[in-house]
């Protein structure tokens, strides 16, 4: 018999399930030998990149040589916007990488998290591999219960999460009950406001920057994944003060992040052009889906993003295997927190047809009474 190596393992990781991305283009062609099927469940921008930073990326000379680790010309680029310095921006690979850092350098084991529920999963994960504990509480209607998280803090809270658009729901919360929120929160417990598709809210969303203003226990996450198309260059960005970025600071990884994720992204951030395209392409397909899912008696949570959740009269791993065998990649809520539910990136007005096409093949085949929504 091999040796089983489970004594090793640390007990708080017994029962972890690592995250799980959506599923690629590659496997759908493994798995139904379907040459080019509709992926709609990454996120991702669909006119691809900006092409500003593809533009500088071709003026990489060398990777031979390590990259300046400070990275200082590029965060003082994404300070001055908000009129803040270099000081006040952290660098990751991805925002991902930047939570990850927070619970290294602020969460003991048994310390509290406060998140919602669904809401991002890395928040609940990352808190489990910490042996931190996560209060999770429930979503009304697709948004955030910020009462019920102001109620849910104790005197063992470091952290509270808020995902502002939220994902996987898609829905934001209003400026002025995260205002108060943010005002009411205990000072000495750190505010983690996770934007990473503030580009797509209008502009009645937040600016995550006006609460790091009104409470310096803040830190505000941003990422050049999602409306600038750079999702394989990693890169994330968070505004913090400098005590906080310094903390952080010290227990990030040395050179994290690469010379073409920083060429790449300070680029794209001039890309004026290519951002307001695609938050017209956007727009254009919000409102085909959005339309066309209720049109077929569908609940679709109000969406400040590039996708939309959508509820459907099967589990989501039915309705997200059915449809992947018609060559239509989305994502199944039910891993996500959100049974019977679908997330659906919005894509091209020709992918989101497809998916529409697709589905309406399900639905006459699928239950008529409607399942019980999620909150």
């Amino acid at each position: 018999m091999p040796p089983s190596f489970e004594r090793l393992l640390r007990p708080a990781l017994r029962g972890f399930a690592p995250y799980k991305p959506g599923t690629s283009v590659e496997e759908v062609r493994r798995r139904h030998g379907i040459a080019s099927p509709v992926k709609l469940s990454q996120n991702e921008n669909p006119l691809g990149s900006s092409p500003r930073a593809m533009a500088a990326l071709a003026s990489v000379a060398t990777l031979s040589d390590y990259v300046e680790d400070e990275h200082h010309a590029l965060r003082e680029r994404l300070g001055r916007p908000y009129g803040l310095g270099a000081g006040h921006v952290v660098c990751g690979h991805g925002s991902n990488e930047l939570i990850q850092l927070v619970f290294t350098a602020f969460v003991d084991p048994g310390d509290e998290i406060v998140t919602a529920h669904p809401t991002f999963a890395l928040f609940r994960k990352d808190a489990d591999v910490a042996a931190a504990h996560t209060i999770e509480v429930p979503c009304r209607d697709g948004v955030h219960d910020l009462d019920a998280m102001l109620a849910a803090v104790t005197p063992r809270t470091k952290v509270v999460f808020v995902c502002d658009p939220n994902n996987p729901t898609g829905a934001r919360v209003e400026r002025d009950a995260l205002f108060a929120f943010a005002d009411a929160l205990a000072p000495d417990v750190l505010l983690v406001l996770d934007q990473a598709y503030r580009e797509y809210m209008d502009v009645v969303g937040t600016e995550g920057v006006d609460v790091l203003r009104r409470r310096p226990a803040t830190l505000v996450l941003r990422t050049v994944s999602k409306i600038y198309g750079l999702a394989s260059v990693r890169f994330g960005y968070g505004y913090a003060m400098p005590e906080i970025v310094g903390y952080l600071n010290r227990v990030r990884l040395p050179f994290n992040v690469s010379r073409t994720a920083a060429v790449a992204a300070v680029a794209a951030l001039d890309d004026h052009a290519f951002v307001a395209q695609t938050l017209r392409s956007n727009a254009a397909g919000k409102a085909q889906l959005t339309d066309g899912l209720e049109r077929r008696g569908l609940h679709v949570y109000p969406s400040a993003t590039n996708f939309v959740s959508v509820a459907v009269p099967v589990s989501g791993d039915a309705a997200y295997e059915a449809l992947l065998e018609r060559g239509v990649i989305v994502r199944s809520g039910d891993g996500l927190g959100m049974p019977n539910r679908l997330r659906v990136t919005i894509g091209t007005h020709s992918d989101n047809a497809a998916f529409l096409a697709a589905l309406d093949g399900l639905l006459a085949t699928w239950p008529r009474a409607p399942v019980e929504a999620t909150p």
